[in-house]
């Protein structure tokens, strides 16, 4: 940690001017779909990180994209910040994750994260499956459903049961209880719902009956850090036939799940876990940090499931900040680490 923290500036030093960028939950989701804004983050999150930085040594000014001003705020900011700590999500799209990141780059301010194309692949599961199984990492067999061709899907190539999940989004949004199919016949009749109320593409994926983990990554190039696994465990039945971690579940996480970090499992496990991590994070051309989720089932076979270059960081809330607590990285350090590890890369 000392030297992520060495990039802080000394006494006498000009101090770093940052830009938080992000979007705010509104609490009122335009098309009623009650997940719409799953992936924005609350004003307690972003005062979390503006503290952490503020105590780092960090000037800190707040840019919010609020859907209309955004472009003309970064002009004016690109003259009074140095750097943009980037957790903005985007609106709208399956590319959104890239949209920020993309006009930071046009405008020529550096910011930390992923950049926007590995945003965007990494937001496309189908995709960022595609490529983990080119670099070898197994993966659950999987079929892309687009909006609007539910007729064409090619579904009998699936071991059954298999879940549905929107092809791109993040935060378990439209993942429920019942998002699991056990026949062909039910899979379509699910399908239809969920294209019903979401109107985007989905994958379908043969489910793995085993056991949920998590890891994170933290720096870049040789000197990245795999944070230990973590357990997602289930202490309570969710809806359905199954335990599903969706977004009903992530929002009432203390009813349904217990969190186990560093995850219980073998040395041999949690090599295989932070080699794929790994693996795929490199791939994909991820920075600065990122999470990977893992299936392992129960004849001790790894899956890769998904990687989220822009984690959650609300502290005792989301899986990222978890996970480095348990590998002793307190929440402030967390955050001046992030932005440490881009300085570096940009040589700021």
């Amino acid at each position: 940690m000392e030297e992520q923290n060495s990039e802080v500036p000394l006494p006498g030093q000009a101090r770093i001017r940052v830009g938080i960028v992000y979007n705010l939950k509104s609490g009122n989701a335009p098309t009623g779909v009650p997940d719409e804004e799953a992936e924005y983050d609350s004003v307690d999150t972003v005062m979390a990180i503006k503290k952490a930085l503020e105590r780092g040594g960090y000037d800190v000014s707040l840019i919010e994209d609020d859907g209309r001003q955004l472009p003309g705020k970064l002009m004016r900011a690109r003259e009074e910040i140095d750097i943009a700590f980037n957790i903005a999500e985007g609106r709208g799209g399956r590319g959104r994750e890239g949209q920020v990141p993309s006009l930071l780059g046009y405008l020529g301010i550096p910011y930390t994260g992923s950049d926007e194309t590995a945003l965007c692949v990494s937001l496309d599961k189908d995709l960022t499956k595609r490529i983990a199984a080119s670099y070898g990492v197994k993966t659950p067999k999987s079929v892309l459903v687009k909006s609007g061709e539910l007729s064409k899907c090619d579904i009998h190539r699936l071991k059954f049961p298999v879940i549905v999940k929107p092809n791109a989004e993040g935060s378990g949004k439209g993942i429920i209880g019942t998002s699991i199919a056990e026949t062909p016949d039910a899979l379509v009749t699910l399908l239809a719902e969920r294209m019903n109320t979401y109107r985007c593409d989905f994958i379908v994926e043969e489910y793995i009956d085993g056991r949920e983990f998590t890891v994170g990554l933290l720096g870049n190039r040789e000197e990245t850090r795999v944070l230990r696994p973590m357990e997602m465990v289930f202490c309570r039945h969710t809806e359905g036939n199954y335990n599903v971690y969706g977004y009903h579940v992530k929002c009432n996480y203390k009813d349904y799940m217990n969190y186990v970090c560093p995850a219980r499992i073998t040395p041999e496990q949690e090599k295989k876990l932070s080699d794929a991590a790994l693996t795929v994070y490199k791939a994909l051309g991820c920075r600065d940090f990122s999470r990977v989720d893992f299936r392992i089932d129960r004849q001790g076979e790894v899956y890769f499931l998904e990687i989220n270059p822009l984690p959650g960081l609300a502290p005792g809330y989301s899986d990222f900040p978890m996970l480095a607590e348990a590998s002793g990285i307190p929440y402030d350090d967390l955050i001046i680490s992030i932005l440490g590890a881009a300085r570096k890369r940009l040589v700021i």
